[in-house]
């Protein structure tokens, strides 16, 4: 009787050291996975949206809600997270080497009008993501910065303020979905691919950004699985 009650409580620690290492390493997945980035404006940007959206100067909180091979959807919440500004098509962009800076904005703008944000970098990577303006704005924009900038058709844009939660609700399907090109300073269009540069394609395994911490978490659980058998089966042969 004695054992088996040792052998009872053996089991429910390390069930529940299990469960404790199982959590912790989803939790740090999903938080690396969103790339949540709280970010400070000290003068009022201009982001993708209806009619120019400009947030005042403030702070403001950045999370992927998707994300594909060739493009991401991000978020723009308010410092408390309880209010979306915009939900903004990105395309993953290797031209846009990272920088000390969070938050790329274009380098030229018209006089007395805020800097409209070019790109969004997440603390370690490698490349931007290049958001994506209406057609309208994008044509504006590439003129008085002398940069290409990328759009979809403007029918998307109230897709962008929309005060969506899911990656499956239509408004962010239909920015997943839509065609996006590119305008340069002359005004004229030209295909996606002759400004954006294609981030490397990884090697098959977990994603960059879950990190370490699942793969640690795996081991943990593999090394503490191999120490409870080596107990339980010293307690039975006694």
């Amino acid at each position: 009787m004695f054992t088996r009650n040792r052998t009872s409580r053996v089991l429910i620690i390390a069930v529940c050291v299990t469960v404790i290492c199982t959590m912790f390493a989803a939790t740090a997945f999903a938080q690396r996975w969103d790339k949540k980035t709280t970010v400070t404006f000290s003068a009022p940007v201009e982001i993708p949206g209806v009619n120019a959206q400009v947030l005042p100067a403030g702070t403001y909180v950045f999370k992927l809600l998707d994300s594909m091979a060739d493009r991401h959807i991000v978020q723009v919440f308010n410092k408390e997270e309880n209010h979306i500004y915009a939900t903004i098509l990105a395309i993953p962009n290797y031209r846009l080497r990272a920088t000390d800076k969070t938050v790329m904005t274009f380098s030229e703008r018209a006089t007395g009008e805020p800097q409209a944000i070019r790109a969004w970098f997440y603390p370690g990577d490698n490349s931007g993501q290049e958001f994506v303006y209406p057609k309208k704005r994008a044509v504006e924009l590439a003129k008085i910065t002398n940069q290409p900038v990328l759009y979809v058709a403007d029918e998307f844009a109230p897709f962008i303020v929309a005060p969506v939660k899911t990656a499956l609700e239509p408004p962010v399907v239909a920015l997943k979905e839509a065609a996006v090109m590119a305008v340069e300073p002359t005004g004229e269009t030209v295909p996606l691919a002759k400004v954006v540069v294609p981030p490397p394609v990884q090697s098959a395994g977990l994603p960059k950004t879950a990190g370490g911490l699942p793969l640690l978490a795996l081991v943990g659980l593999l090394s503490l699985g191999a120490g409870v058998s080596l107990k339980l089966r010293s307690m039975c042969g006694r």
